[in-house]
């Protein structure tokens, strides 16, 4: 189920300090209508994954910090999760935003996601502060977990809302288009089969890259159903309806700052900070910052100071 997007499994581990050095900008200059310095003496890198999603976050979390007194830069260079955790746990990034299903399986060893957001959440918090001593800090509402989407058309067509109500439908309009990845894990591709109780020859499940299935799925020309992303924008600029996971079956990928536990403890007014902007954060908050980016070509430095300005952070 982690493909890219979540873990890059087979990017490689290994982060150089060249590559950290050099993937750094500048984040903003503290400004006129910074709120405070009660993070004055604060410095370091904030880091990120390699998508739309994790740049915004990035920046917006640069330039809120700066507002508070910090001085810091923002690294957007590293790809994969793997590389991205070992720079904080390395301590060349101060901290990055991760999500809690991928902690909670992939950096903590668990097989069986917690189906509750919050428990996930204290789950995940706990255990890498005690295992990692990684700081979690309050979690924003979004949940960038895996789904699966119809054009809206073909969704009325069909009568279909739910993943159950796909199951239910003849097996030649079960039609799938998945990543790779994500065809062979038991916590994707057969594992939502086995939960649900699809059952569609190999010919109705297509592969292809991430962004190829989401125009492939509003076409309506290899697949009717696409896996996709619930924050990505996409799925509202080609007006794709996502079906409800009623079985509960993918894990939650709620988003929350994570880092150095050390740094936290000699900086503990960051959560008060952070927590004026995570609140903000839902699903469908993200959706629309990320489509900026992603279909309105926006850069995501640009797209995360202005969502900053428009809600008084900066």
């Amino acid at each position: 189920m982690f493909t890219k997007r979540h873990i890059a499994a087979t990017a490689a581990i290994l982060v150089t300090t060249a590559l950290l050095t050099a993937g750094c900008s500048t984040g903003s200059a503290v400004e006129s209508g910074s709120k405070s310095s009660d993070l004055k003496g604060l410095s370091g890198v904030i880091g990120s994954k390699d998508f739309s999603e994790q740049y915004i976050l990035a920046y917006m979390t640069t330039d809120l910090l700066n507002a508070h007194g910090a001085n810091l830069t923002t690294n957007t260079k590293l790809v994969g999760s793997a590389n991205t955790r070992q720079a904080l746990t390395n301590k060349d990034f101060l901290g990055y935003w991760e999500y809690t299903g991928t902690a909670w399986i992939t950096y903590l060893g668990n097989t069986e996601p917690i189906t509750d957001p919050s428990a996930q959440f204290t789950a995940v918090a706990e255990a890498d502060l005690k295992a990692n001593d990684v700081k979690w800090l309050d979690p924003a509402p979004l949940n960038n977990t895996y789904a699966f989407a119809v054009r809206s058309s073909e969704a009325k067509k069909l009568n279909v809302k739910t993943l159950s109500d796909v199951a239910a439908l003849p097996k030649d309009q079960q039609t799938f288009c998945i990543e790779s990845e994500f065809s062979t894990r038991d916590d994707g591709w057969p594992g939502l089969a086995k939960a649900y109780g699809i059952d569609v020859p190999a010919s109705n499940v297509k592969l292809l890259d991430t962004g190829v299935i989401y125009t492939a799925t509003q076409k309506g020309s290899d697949c009717n159903f696409g896996e996709v992303f619930q924050t990505d924008g996409r799925i509202k600029a080609l007006d794709l309806t996502v079906m409800q996971d009623d079985k509960q079956f993918f894990p939650v990928y709620q988003g929350a700052f994570t880092m150095q536990n050390e740094v936290f403890a000699k900086y503990p007014k960051i959560a008060d900070v952070m927590a004026k902007l995570s609140p903000l954060l839902t699903t469908e908050q993200m959706q629309t910052l990320n489509a900026k980016v992603d279909v309105d070509g926006e850069e995501p430095a640009d797209v995360a100071k202005e969502f900053l300005k428009e809600k008084g952070l900066i």
